[in-house]
Formats: C-alpha cells, structure tokens, sequence
C-alpha cells in the first residue's frame, strides 16, 4: 500500500502499517512480525488464537532436499582405479589407507584421495659442471629415469619428491664423477659412470624415504669447458690416429706373419723333399752298381766294353765336333760328327733319347778306328825310311 493511498482518517493518506494518524511504525512489532512469519514456514510458530502452525509441506520438502543431497554426496564418494594407479588415502588429514586397483568408495569432504601411476616411467635430467679427481672440469649431462614404488612415502615423507631426486642426483654425479680421471668421464668410463651414479642415488633416496626406484641413468653427455674444446679435441683426435695406427700395424702382421710361417714350411718341404731326392738317388746307384757289379764278374770284356761305348754315347751326344790326337805324330784328327751323322750334337729330347743311337756310335767308332790306323801305319812308314 502506498503512503498517499485515500482511507485515511479525515480524507488523509493511509499509514501502510495501520496505524492511522498515530505516528511513525513501531520497527520492533515489525521485526517481531516477520520473526514469526520465519518461524511459520519450519513449523515452529502458532498463529491467531493458538492453532497448529500449516507448516507440514514445509517440513516434507527440507527432507527431500536433505535426501537429495545426502545421495548426492554418497555418489560423489565412488570412484575407479586403473590397474597402473594406486590411491593414498587421508581421512581429516591423516593417512588412512592404500587402496588397490577396482572401485572405491570414499566419504567426500571427510576423505583425501591422492591417486599416484606407479608403473609410469619418469625422467628428470641435470646437466652441471664439476672438477674431476684429477683436478680438471668437465661437463656432463645426465638422464634419470625412475617410477615410484610407495605411493604412501612419495606422498606423505617428502614434502616435494622430484626436487629432492633432483638434489639427490647432483650429489650422487659430483661424488663419483669427482673419484674419476678425466680421461674416463670424457671417453670409455661413462658407462660405469652411470651404473655407480645409480646405486649411489637409490641408496639416497632410500634413506630420505621418497618412494622411487630408479630404474636407469644414462650419461648424455660428457664434454670438456668451451674454453678449452680446441685442446681436447687435438687430444682425442691424437688418440684415435694412435689406435688407428696401432691397428694397421695389427693388420700387417696379420698378414706378414702367416707368409712367413707359409714360406718357412714350403723351404722346410722343400728341403725334405731334395733329402729324400738325393737319398732316393744314391740309393739307386747303388743298386745300380751291385748289379753292374754281379754282371761285369759274369763277363768282364763285354761289360768293359758295354760301359765305355755308353760313356762314349753320353759324351758324343752333346757335342757336334770331337778332337783326336794322333800318337807319334804331329797333326791332329778333327772329325765333323754333326757333318758325318744327321742329328748328332743335338741335345736330348724330351722324351730322354739322345739324338745318337748305338749304330751311329759304332759306325763313328769304327770310323774313328780306321783313320787311327792309317795315321800310325804312315808315320811308321816315314820312320823307316830314314
């Protein structure tokens, strides 16, 4: 109702809080009013003369949204772990419980879940620059690679886990890095480098109580300071024309020493067999004497004769002139063999004949004889007729 509303006593504006002409509204009957009037709708206010409040509807509808909210808050409670998830559970801030892979149930508001991949492989890399035990700096870049194997420590012991790993693996790379040559950061050691660093920062990481397992560390990188690169580079390249080097030499005597050995067993062969040769040969001769032997006492004339026409053979059988010397006189007998039979001189074919047979050798004996004769019988003759 508006204030100027007609009604009013003697045609005045009506009071909206009907009080007529009485004054200003009285604010503690009106807070009081709307007091009760709140006090009505949850059933716990009267009106008029002291009957039942109508607040029943009121009082089914405040249950039904307290049901809705009751079922809304349980289902919000459920949930599902995957097989590579664990869920650490805090109940007012304390830890409760670990739960396993499956659905779950928790209290919202009351119960903390923190879900954690146990199976999931994580890397955290560092890269820093340290002296090693030799006294010079190198630079070494390195690779962690780990999972987390208790949910509850990973989650509750360590305020912040991966910067603890992280500190923890500096630690870990400047102790043995800092016990290590520089030769052996630089070339063939990081291998064993890595394996060291790794059991080092799990024994760290077990005493601080993280909850990771390292599963590998890998040696990225392993290089000296900038400023001195040249050098170094000058030193490896020195090193691998060493090795280069020393396998060529390898390589050679490799290849020398087996044709020596080859050649030391062929002379060896060889040797042997002239042994065997010679003694093959000598053998052979002698049988070959024995049995001249047994023939020349069955007939000495013929064997004489026999042996002297083969040494004549064998003599006139590479020469195509032969010289005689007549006794008592002063001329000397030329006989031109390769003029008097065809093919003497010639030497032996390869079949072993000699180019001269027998009744050649005899006819040039006999002629050889004749003229021997005649050249006697006339320097005889010159003789007796002085």
């Amino acid at each position: 109702m508006s204030w100027n509303e007609p009604g009013g006593g003697n045609n005045g504006p009506r009071d909206p809080w009907g009080g007529g002409n009485q004054g200003p509204p009285d604010l503690d009957e009106a807070f009081k009013k709307l007091q009760q009037s709140i006090a009505g709708l949850f059933g716990g206010g009267r009106r008029g003369g002291g009957g039942p409040a109508k607040g029943g509807a009121s009082s089914a509808l405040i249950g039904v949204v307290l049901g809705g909210v009751l079922a809304v808050w349980g289902l919000m409670g459920f949930y599902q772990l995957d097989e590579q998830e664990r869920a650490v559970v805090l109940r007012f801030g304390e830890y409760h419980a670990t739960l396993t892979p499956g659905l779950q149930w928790n209290p919202p508001l009351i119960d903390e879940v923190i879900t954690v991949n146990t199976t999931k492989v994580r890397a955290a890399g560092l890269r820093e620059v340290m002296l090693t035990q030799d006294e010079n700096i190198v630079e070494v870049s390195m690779s962690v690679q780990y999972v987390i194997s208790d949910p509850r420590d990973f989650v509750l012991q360590v305020r912040d886990p991966e910067i603890s790993l992280q500190h923890a693996a500096q630690s870990a790379l400047r102790h043995v890095v800092g016990d290590t040559t520089m030769d052996l950061v630089l070339t063939e050691g990081r291998a064993a480098i890595g394996l060291e660093v790794r059991d080092r920062l799990q024994q760290y990481l077990n005493d601080y109580t993280t909850g990771i397992q390292v599963s590998k560390i890998n040696i990225d990188e392993s290089k000296p300071p900038a400023q001195v690169q040249g050098a170094f580079d000058d030193v490896i390249k020195a090193r691998e024309d060493e090795e280069r080097v020393k396998n060529e030499a390898q390589s050679y005597a490799n290849g020398i020493v087996p044709e020596a050995r080859g050649g030391a067993q062929r002379m060896l062969e060889e040797s042997n067999a002239y042994r065997d040769q010679v003694i093959a040969r000598a053998d052979g001769e002698a049988q070959r004497f024995n049995q001249l032997l047994r023939e020349y006492r069955k007939a000495p004339e013929v064997t004489r004769e026999r042996l002297y026409i083969d040494s004549v053979q064998s003599v006139y059988a590479n020469t195509n002139k032969v010289m005689v010397d007549v006794d008592g006189g002063n001329n000397v007998l030329y006989l031109p063999l390769d003029k008097m039979v065809p093919n003497a001189g010639q030497p032996r074919s390869s079949g072993g004949r000699s180019g001269m047979n027998e009744r050649d050798m005899r006819e040039i004996s006999d002629q050889v004889t004749e003229q021997l004769r005649r050249d006697l019988d006339a320097a005889a003759a010159r003789r007796g007729g002085r």
